[in-house]
């Protein structure tokens, strides 16, 4: 190809090039700056081969050095966004729903306390929500004299990979249920809160309710507390369509889809780290001491992230704008 043609096929690519190149803000697509590079370092490449001592040879080398630049600048400016997010974004995103976490948390709670008071009131309750497997296998780990040997029933790594992708599962089922005006939601909540309740009593009425707390709640306060918010994230949703406000529902809806997705991502290493727990840490004969460190750990972890963190940060912006 006659240089002239080269030039003229690819002089308007190569400005629009030049000018993300030199661009000062981020709004750039990341994927369309690789992509531009690329067909740049390929022309630059052709040009080496047929026009070595032309100054457009030259003119395509300054070009891809400064689009290097600006991919090198630019995915700098990505992992600063993906630290912000954590320490800034999600938590004043999560204040926006303190109010729906305490529906949440409160849905919960009452659901627990009848799961209790079922289980109380009724012997066939336990197997009706946990199953009669479960019941049964338990019983025979209490005979056995290991009441919470199911966590020991399985090899760690399979445990925990099943584990961390089952409780991921359910908070996102927690989250699109929202969908429906919240009440799928709420019901994920309800039906949680009876099961543990239920699941409480069982060990309660046998005289292991302390041991049961130090051993399940070693995973189970950033699990449970995980559930809990990503109903607040179900609730975010279904809100945004009931009470849109001033806004228009469909502008409600997307704000608050993106608002309550954001929430369920922000679990993801919440319900990693319960998983790793579960899987290599409950099943270890630890003093009472060291169990109750890592509860009130977690709980202190989940309190101050989600719940202190938010405001203190809220005031300080609002203080400081």
């Amino acid at each position: 190809m006659r240089e002239a043609a080269f030039i003229k096929r690819n002089t308007d690519k190569w400005k629009e090039i030049e000018g993300e190149a030199v661009a000062t803000n981020d709004r750039s697509d990341p994927d369309t700056l690789t992509d531009h590079f690329i067909e740049l370092t390929d022309d630059l490449s052709y040009a080496r081969t047929f026009y070595p001592t032309s100054p457009i040879t030259r003119y395509l080398n300054g070009l891809a050095a400064s689009m290097h630049r600006r991919l090198m600048h630019n995915k700098r400016e990505e992992r600063g966004r993906f630290v912000r997010f954590w320490k800034f974004e999600l938590p004043l995103l999560f204040r926006k729903s303190h109010r729906l976490l305490l529906v949440s948390f409160a849905i919960f709670v009452v659901a627990g306390a009848l799961g209790w008071v079922s289980a109380a009131n009724d012997e066939l309750f336990v197997r009706l929500i946990l199953g009669d497997d479960y019941v049964n296998m338990t019983l025979e780990n209490i005979r056995k004299g290991d009441p919470l040997a199911v966590y020991k029933s399985s090899g760690q790594a399979d445990m925990f990979l099943s584990i961390t992708v089952n409780n991921i599962r359910v908070s996102f089922i927690a989250f699109i249920l929202g969908l429906f005006a919240s009440f799928g939601t709420l019901a994920v909540m309800f039906q949680n809160g009876v099961m543990l309740g239920a699941f409480q009593y069982f060990f309660y009425e046998r005289g292991l309710l302390l041991p049961s707390v130090l051993t399940i709640w070693i995973h189970g306060t950033l699990e449970i507390s995980a559930i809990v918010i990503a109903g607040c994230a179900g609730l975010t949703l279904g809100n945004s369509l009931l009470f849109p406000g001033t806004l228009s529902r469909l502008e409600s809806f997307r704000r608050g889809a993106k608002q309550g997705l954001k929430i369920v991502i922000g679990l993801v290493p919440v319900f990693i780290t319960a998983g790793f727990l579960e899987s290599f840490v409950t099943r270890l004969p630890l003093h009472p001491v060291a169990s109750s460190a890592i509860i009130l750990t977690s709980a202190a972890f989940i309190i101050w992230y989600f719940v202190l963190y938010p405001i203190q940060l809220e005031k300080r912006f609002t203080d400081n704008p």
